[in-house]
């Protein structure tokens, strides 16, 4: 059996940094020193980018059929989805074009997990618009997997050395986040992060979780009583059944250096509430991860940075660290298959 796992990495939006990135990770010791990188995208768009100045296209290239029938590669090579004509694609530019190419890469990443072809899937940025004008009516990444892994439950975390933080609630208003809480919502997104968090780092992880009104809702004197009706049963709920948790925490306090140390990990209950302390402390090294799926995904925690697409100058750093991450992932699921 091969030591380093297998990993699917889809392109992205090709008219974004995605394909650079993903051209960079196919020769780059450090990532081939981890696993067996396998490129989902357009060959031709891989190739078109070398006149940027990146390193050449040489691994094996295979189209669809192919790959279906091959039993698990042992070197790097890039599936050819041949979604879309490469001379056509503008960079930096939305496309409805570009928008279903990336749902096409990541769709046939998904079944390639789902096989066990692969360990687990890493992603580079799509775009939302380019996707929803595709007919994809999916707001991101993390409803795409759930929806495709058929997953019953899930969350998105955003794991790095200095913080991590998963989220109750993405890719929604406001408005709606007080609606869409309950006990056992915050209480799925406790013990998702709680079981990734062991995972990763061998030991049972201490949980924090935040409020969602100012100053935790003060004991009813700010919003609707959120934390006494759902947060704060969830966290009793979950500590008693043997994890450790604590909270509701006022979300302004606990991301200061002395408290976000006690933890290995917080719960946060919308969108921004964990967006905006993570990109403040890890943007550079940030990973995207997606708990609760059948397969591991984790992703850059960026954008598809059209202002500097095809120019050969997008830093890779976050692909890396996602495909760092998603190696640990892999490694703890051996671990808990190997010791049931």
């Amino acid at each position: 059996m091969n030591p380093r796992p297998v990993l699917g990495i889809t392109m992205g939006d090709p008219a974004g940094i995605g394909p650079e990135l993903c051209l960079r990770a196919l020769s780059e010791p450090l990532v081939l020193g981890q696993c067996v990188p396998i490129v989902f995208g357009d060959a031709a768009v891989l190739k078109r980018l070398t006149s940027c100045g990146l390193p050449a296209l040489t691994c094996e290239v295979v189209d669809l059929a192919a790959w279906k029938s091959m039993p698990q590669p042992s070197k790097p090579m890039v599936v050819d989805c041949a979604t879309l004509d490469a001379s056509k694609i503008i960079p930096g530019t939305i496309s409805a074009e570009c928008g279903r190419a990336g749902y096409v890469y990541i769709e046939e990443s998904i079944n390639s997990a789902l096989r066990g072809q692969i360990a687990g899937v890493v992603t580079a940025p799509i775009h939302k618009e380019a996707l929803h004008l595709s007919g994809i009516r999916h707001p991101g990444h993390t409803e795409i997997f759930t929806a495709l892994t058929h997953a019953k439950r899930s969350c998105m975390m955003l794991r790095s050395e200095p913080i991590t933080v998963s989220m109750v609630t993405t890719h929604i208003g406001y408005h709606e986040v007080p609606g869409k809480l309950s006990i056992q919502r915050v209480c799925d997104v406790i013990e998702l992060t709680a079981e990734a968090m062991q995972s990763i780092l061998g030991r049972i992880p201490k949980i924090a979780v935040c409020g969602l009104n100012p100053h935790a809702g003060e004991n009813g004197l700010f919003g609707n009583r959120e934390e006494e009706c759902f947060i704060g049963p969830a966290v009793e709920r979950t500590k008693a059944n043997g994890l450790n948790v604590a909270g509701p925490f006022p979300p302004d306090a606990i991301f200061t250096p002395n408290q976000r140390k006690k933890f290995d990990a917080i719960v946060t209950l919308y969108h921004d509430q964990g967006h905006i302390p993570f990109k403040m402390l890890a943007f550079e090294t940030g990973v995207n991860v997606t708990l609760g799926l059948p397969i591991i995904r984790t992703s850059v925690d960026h954008g598809t940075a059209f202002d500097i697409a095809w120019k050969g100058i997008a830093d890779p750093l976050s692909l890396y660290e996602a495909i760092r991450v998603a190696v640990e992932l892999a490694a703890g699921k051996a671990r808990k298959t190997a010791n049931p």
